[in-house]
């Protein structure tokens, strides 16, 4: 080692594009569940009392698309590497993914404006423990979730606002 105390990460053979496929089939599955939850997120979105800097209903779905496939290889990045902290990493991945799932039937389905915020915040928090932990083991993983990271602080700032104007 070169002046770090971070053991080095190898890639691992069995993790290869099955498992990738796997991962974004399983994030893509979240964005299913969401959309489900959200049946008619465009017309509750269209009557809420909205900040000037909200963006239009419309671009949530590209947004997310690209998002949800980012995740995804992030998540195959460190899943596929052999490191005594992929474990942990993954969990983190895993629990961000969870809080993520949650978010959309407290906002949409629930009206828990209050209650998504509460989950969004975690949810940011979730992400940026599994930027960290990815950072020790593969950067281009971490790399892969900031503009997810950013868009959810985005996403919980319109959160709150909502809640606050709306609730």
């Amino acid at each position: 080692m070169t002046g770090s105390s971070r053991p080095p990460a190898t890639a691992n053979r069995a993790g290869g594009w099955p498992l990738l496929l796997g991962l974004l089939i399983l994030c893509y599955a979240v964005a299913a569940v969401g959309g489900l939850a959200a049946g008619d997120a465009g017309d509750t979105y269209a009557s809420l009392a909205l900040p000037a800097w909200a963006p239009p209903s419309w671009l949530f779905g590209p947004v997310w698309t690209v998002l949800y496939a980012t995740i995804a290889v992030a998540g195959w990045l460190v899943a596929r590497t052999v490191h005594p902290g992929r474990r942990r990493a993954m969990t983190a991945w895993s629990l961000q993914l969870a809080l993520n799932v949650a978010w959309t039937p407290l906002f949409f389905a629930a009206g828990r404006y209050g209650l998504a915020f509460a989950d969004i915040a975690l949810l940011a928090v979730a992400v940026t423990a599994t930027v960290l932990l990815f950072l020790r083991i593969d950067r281009r993983a971490a790399a892969l979730l900031l503009p997810y990271l950013c868009w959810v602080v985005f996403a919980a700032a319109l959160n709150w606002w909502i809640w606050v104007e709306n609730g």
